[in-house]
């Protein structure tokens, strides 16, 4: 067989495999349109232009990531190089050192030896300063310089030296000694700054003799000799090798010596290594620049796309030509579309009539509102079908006036029959219908089913009318009055009664805050600080602001009224003030009559307290009595006996009136305690309340056989209080406590009550004082501690149960709160505790007061006293 023959084989072969293919694409192709047809043929060149364009950058690209590519795996070897060679010479100098030191352990060489091991070590190794050897006093046994001669002046203890470790530093070389002391094992010091500037960093080998420290060898390194001396010069040559303190990220040496004034070019190609096996924070870089010119500096490639540019502008100028006519030629259809889809989609049923009355057009809303098809309507005239029939006449009388131009301008209401017999009232609009050359051809006629508006007009009347008559049934005073001008715009039937139709009822019940009232007020006074105009604001601002209720009392009407205020936008779109005002005149009443009924009570328990302590009083009367009897009748008798001289008559006279300042103490604090007076807060300090409190209460302790403690802590906050009334349930706590015990005739050992007074601040309450009485006694049950505030509760057979309901209601008046739990040890009951807080503002002096050494409150202990 001939080639040719083979090769027209082999072509047939393909063209009936391809032939498949290309029927399809032919069929696909010829069924898009021609405008279609041109934008693919379009956008297949500006495809080829543009992978072109891209195969051009994607090879460039590869190639210069190729480079860089090989120079990095350049700059890698040569750095790892660089660290082997390092490395290397820090081990094998590590290993001759770590034999001396043994030798030095082993005491087989001493100073003058190991200097001559030194000189000859140090000689071989230029990148040494000097190698030392230190005791673990860190003194100085031996140091030999760089040059392998004794160095006397290296590693001094005077302070200067920041290569010597002195004690109680922390420079790097105290660091190392520290750590070759601690590990046992060789350690590289952190990189630092000798005496002479230069970088460094320190080897220290520990000397362990018989496992104990004995101290160190030490050898100094430069950094930069060892990049000089052990980086090969052809990597040197080929890239930079530097040196980094990575801590203080800087570089400490590097192998390119730069000129005065210039800086170093960053690099672009970088790898890190660890400078081994010193790991004390240095590392080597291995540094390498790019050589070749990237991509927007290559002019082969700035040619190559400059021609795509061009082609692609010349191919999309096309495109968009042949877009613009697209464009043109569907702007017809899609006009033409937008109108129907715009009359097909309104809710709003349109219908077109001619100059005959015929029906023209009719879009599908009026088709739906009236049950009728396009065919049912096009082409008839009147009486319409969906007329009613009872309304024909006026549907026609009134499509005459409209087509007269009498119609009203907001449309008009008929009645609309649908075609299954339901009816619907609708809206009306009809306007000429005239065409481009101001000719009028027909009537365009609009209608909107208004059945819904008309329900909820219904709707909203009844409404308002049920709210009307609520508000005219209401016992409370209803009124609304405009900001500008001061307009009573609504008055309910209280309002009316009460202050008639006067708006100036109303700004007496606002107490001077209506706005457009105060301004005019003010203008009268001749006040312009008295304005407050808040005309020009914006409605829905002031109406979101409530106010608190508040309380007044109108002198003409003696009631009192509870007024609550809020500012709304009127149906008008004017701010107005509403007002709701309540008689309260008997509440008020109620609360004045209750607030008598609990002055009274205070009174009658104060009484009733002293009438409990009648006797204990008495018998505390009777003692300085008793004395200044005795004083009267002794100095009678020596006066009458003439054998008292002028001296002791004053002393006697001076005893007898200290009695009876004692005495009438007792009474006027007695007195005090039981006058009738209304309430009164005051400033008041709460160690004069407890210690007028105490006063009084020991009078009963001290009958009872019962002891007291006292602590006030110092630097308290003053009270703003009724003292008498605070002293009152203190009294009435002390005195329960006290008989609490006695009752329960307990030993000498528990009959004492302990009073306290400290500052305490909580998140929830704030800051307050809290009086607290302590007592050892019994206890309460569990049932009365539920029922002991309750009123006329009392577990006494002779008590009357207002006790401590009282001084709950005097606690909680102050805004206060008490409290009783009882103490217990384990299971058993050992006490009870109760307390009460009244607020006050704490700082944080206060509470630091009551814990400070040596700021102990005042405190003070009163034994008891056998009757």
């Amino acid at each position: 067989m001939s080639l040719d023959s083979h090769a027209s084989e082999t072509r047939t072969r393909r063209q009936r495999l391809l032939a498949p293919w290309r029927r399809l694409v032919a069929t696909w192709w010829f069924r898009q349109s021609p405008s279609r047809q041109d934008r693919l043929a379009t956008l297949g060149p500006l495809i080829s232009v543009l992978l072109f364009l891209a195969a051009i950058i994607s090879a460039f690209w590869y190639l210069r990531n190729e480079e860089i590519e090989r120079e990095t795996e350049s700059v890698k070897r040569d750095t790892e190089i660089a660290q082997q060679q390092i490395r290397l010479r820090l081990i094998e100098n590590q290993e001759q050192l770590v034999r001396i030191a043994r030798e030095v352990v082993t005491r087989q060489i001493d100073a003058h030896e190991f200097a001559a091991q030194a000189q000859a070590f140090a000689r071989e190794r230029p990148e040494l300063t000097h190698v030392t050897w230190l005791s673990a006093k860190r003194e100085r046994r031996s140091s030999v310089g760089a040059a392998g001669f004794q160095a006397d002046g290296l590693m001094t203890s005077d302070g200067t030296d920041p290569s010597m470790p002195l004690p109680n530093q922390t420079n790097a070389a105290s660091q190392a000694f520290e750590a070759a002391k601690g590990a046992r094992q060789p350690v590289y010091s952190p990189p630092f700054t000798d005496s002479n500037g230069i970088a460094v960093f320190q080897l220290h080998i520990p000397l362990i003799d018989r496992g104990g420290f004995a101290g160190v060898l030490i050898a100094e390194y430069t950094i930069e000799a060892l990049l000089r001396y052990y980086v090969p010069s052809e990597v040197s040559t080929r890239h930079s090798i530097a040196v980094l303190d990575v801590p203080r990220d800087r570089v400490v040496a590097s192998t390119v010596m730069l000129m005065p004034g210039q800086t170093l070019r960053r690099a672009s190609l970088l790898h890190d290594v660890p400078l081994a096996p010193a790991l004390n924070g240095l590392v080597l870089r291995g540094q390498g620049w790019r050589t070749s010119i990237g991509l927007i500096s290559n002019a082969l490639f700035w040619l190559v796309l400059a021609l795509a540019g061009l082609t692609v502008w010349m191919l999309l100028g096309t495109w968009r030509h042949m877009r613009r006519r697209t464009q043109i030629q569907n702007a017809l259809t899609l006009e033409t579309n937008f109108r129907r889809a715009m009359e097909n989609s309104m809710l709003t049923g349109m219908r077109a009539m001619d100059m005959d009355t015929r029906i023209t057009y009719v879009n599908p809303a009026f088709c739906a509102m009236t049950g009728f098809s396009e065919t049912d309507l096009i082409g008839r005239t009147p009486p319409y079908p969906f007329w009613p029939n009872d309304r024909r006449e006026e549907n026609a009388r009134l499509l005459q006036q409209e087509l007269q131009g009498r119609s009203p301008s907001g449309g008009v209401e008929v009645r609309i029959q649908r075609k299954d017999g339901s009816a619907f009232d609708a809206r009306v609009y009809v306007s000429p219908l005239v065409d481009t050359k101001g000719k009028q051809t027909g009537w365009m006629t609009s209608m909107t089913n208004i059945t819904e508006a008309k329900r909820v007009r219904d709707q909203l009347s009844a409404s308002h009318e049920r709210f009307t008559t609520v508000l005219e049934g209401l016992d409370a005073a209803v009124s609304v009055l405009s900001v500008q001008p001061p307009e009573l715009l609504f008055a309910n039937r209280s309002y009316r009664l009460w202050f008639g139709a006067d708006p100036a009822g109303h700004a007496l019940l606002a107490g001077g805050h209506l706005m457009g009232t105060t301004s005019r007020r003010g203008a009268l006074d001749g006040d312009s600080d008295e304005v407050d105009d808040y005309s020009g604001l914006p409605a829905e601002a002031l109406t979101d602001i409530g106010s608190d209720p508040r309380e007044v009392y109108v002198e003409s009407l003696a009631m009192w009224f509870d007024v609550r205020a809020r500012y709304l936008q009127w149906t008008d779109g004017r701010l107005a003030q509403m007002l709701i005002a309540t008689d309260i005149t008997m509440r008020r009443h109620a609360e004045a009559q209750a607030a008598l009924q609990a002055e009274k009570a205070q009174v009658t328990s104060r009484l009733m307290t002293m009438g409990e302590m009648a006797s204990s009083v008495a018998h505390e009367l009777n003692q300085p009595l008793t004395a200044i009897t005795n004083y009267c009748n002794g100095m009678v008798s020596r006066v009458r006996a003439d054998s008292i001289d002028k001296e002791a008559l004053m002393a006697a006279l001076t005893k007898t009136a200290k009695q009876a300042e004692r005495a009438g103490q007792i009474i006027h604090r007695i007195r005090n305690f039981v006058k009738r007076s209304e309430p009164q807060r005051q400033p008041a300090h709460a160690a004069d309340i407890v210690e007028d409190a105490v006063e009084l209460a020991g009078i009963e302790l001290r009958r009872r056989n019962v002891a007291i403690h006292t602590y006030v802590a110092q630097r308290l906050p003053q009270l703003m209080v009724d003292p008498i009334l605070i002293e009152q349930v203190l009294m009435n706590l002390l005195k329960n406590a006290a008989e609490a015990i006695d009752n329960a005739s307990l030993p000498t050992s528990r009959r004492h009550i302990e009073l306290r007074v400290v500052p305490k601040h909580s998140a929830e309450l704030g800051g307050q004082i809290e009086f607290s009485v302590t007592d050892m006694g019994p206890g309460l049950p569990d049932e009365v501690l539920a029922r002991m505030y309750e009123a006329f509760f009392s577990t006494k057979a002779d008590g009357m149960g207002i006790g401590l309901g009282l001084c709950r209601s005097i606690v909680e008046s102050h805004q206060g709160r008490i409290k009783a739990e009882n103490l217990y040890n384990g299971s058993l009951v050992v006490g009870c505790r109760f307390a009460f807080t009244i607020p006050v503002t704490i700082t944080s002096e206060h509470l630091r007061a009551d814990t400070l050494p040596g700021s102990a409150g005042s405190a003070q202990r009163t034994e008891p006293t056998t009757p």
